[in-house]
């Protein structure tokens, strides 16, 4: 059987080969986990450089560069030595200067042929990372079930945190919870937005500040685990749940819908785009597409891509998507998976309230709007 590793190689060789490049310097922290199945060479997490180099050659062979300071843990916790060389430096040359990681990528490539980079590195080299991307887009049968089972997970953490909060918490102290309790599942929060109340209608990123939640609350997370991420967003009232927002959030749900429905292998990105505005029109709320982004592909980053006018990006089979409709003051946000049978919704939280829509006969969960006083049944 071919493994993850094996699959994921042969299509940077045929990437490699179609560019004319004899290998592919791979320092990107989101490319490092995608090659190696769920690795990380993160330590500095504000950085997208990774702490080590993967050098893949033309022929399909790999290689570990790193410093003397980080080899040993890679090997032992991160990635198999029989599945890349090592390639060892010092750290005070490494540090001295990115020639010497250059150096020993390029001893290793044959006479003539060039040397590629995902993430600018010197300006003398080619940056590729527009075409490393399409090979992270379709994922394998491993990386489905570790997303499932992550998407799954943060589903859970959402439903453990809003049974942890309270009407007069502030955005931060919610934020903290939610942060603490993804990081106890092993989930690494890349977002966590939370916004009460105003703060909703004003921002469509409402990152937590001091303000006190009192009627309101939403709650946005992109959640990391083996590099993949998974991305949702629930909304909560303290009391019972205002109308107009009820109205506004199953016109998001009916949009999302139609977003699903329209998320078919070969479609692009500039069809989908056009899906949303025809809905958005339809249930008169014209002018809301351009206020936010839709989202779009997603995977081992928040957005690979995002839908709009001019995207020429198309949809693949098992290639995941987080599209996240909203309408001033709400929103509805699910990750799902292109499949054989439609979209596969991944991250649904148990118990939560669900608005269904039904497309071309074929029926769509989107998340609701919780009442506390209301419970699931609301």
């Amino acid at each position: 059987m071919t493994t993850e590793l094996e699959i994921k190689t042969e299509r940077l060789r045929a990437m490699l080969a179609a560019e004319d490049l004899g290998g592919v310097l791979i320092n990107a922290q989101h490319n490092f986990a995608w090659l190696t199945g769920g690795g990380t060479n993160g330590i500095d997490l504000s950085r997208s450089n990774g702490s080590c180099f993967v050098f893949v050659h033309a022929d399909g062979r790999r290689f570990l560069i790193a410093n003397n300071i980080e080899m040993s843990r890679l090997l032992e916790e991160e990635i198999c030595e029989c599945d890349f060389e090592p390639v060892e430096l010092s750290w005070q040359a490494e540090k001295a200067s990115v020639q010497t990681v250059l150096n020993a990528a390029n001893s290793l490539l044959v006479g003539g042929t060039s040397l590629a980079t995902d993430l600018c590195l010197s300006h003398d080299l080619r940056v590729i990372e527009a075409q490393i991307s399409p090979c992270r887009h379709q994922l394998t049968e491993p990386e489905i079930e570790r997303y499932r089972r992550l998407g799954s997970e943060a589903g859970e953490v959402l439903r453990d945190t809003i049974a942890d909060i309270s009407p007069g918490e502030t955005e931060n102290e919610i934020a903290a919870k939610v942060r603490s309790k993804l990081l106890s599942a092993g989930i690494i929060p890349v977002v966590a937005l939370v916004g009460a109340d105003e703060r909703i209608e004003r921002y469509r990123h409402p990152v937590p500040t001091e303000n006190v939640w009192r009627k309101t609350l939403l709650i946005a997370v992109c959640a990391r685990r083996h590099g993949l991420i998974a991305c949702l967003s629930r909304i909560i009232c303290a009391d019972e749940i205002p109308c107009d927002l009820q109205r506004r959030t199953e016109i998001a749900a009916k949009i999302n819908a139609t977003l699903y429905a329209g998320t078919r292998p070969g479609v692009t990105g500039s069809e989908i785009y056009g899906v949303a505005a025809s809905a958005y029109a339809d249930f008169g709320f014209a002018e809301a597409i351009d206020k936010h982004h839709q989202g779009g592909a997603t995977g081992y980053r928040t957005r690979d891509w995002t839908a709009h006018p001019s995207s020429c990006e198309t949809v693949k089979m098992h290639q995941a998507f987080a599209w996240n409709p909203s309408i001033t003051g709400t929103k509805t946000e699910e990750t799902g998976i292109v499949t054989p049978e439609g979209f596969e919704i991944i991250t649904a939280t148990p118990g939560f309230p669900k608005i269904d829509v039904v497309v071309d006969g074929r029926e769509y969960s989107s998340p609701g709007i919780l009442s506390l006083t209301k419970g699931a049944s609301a």
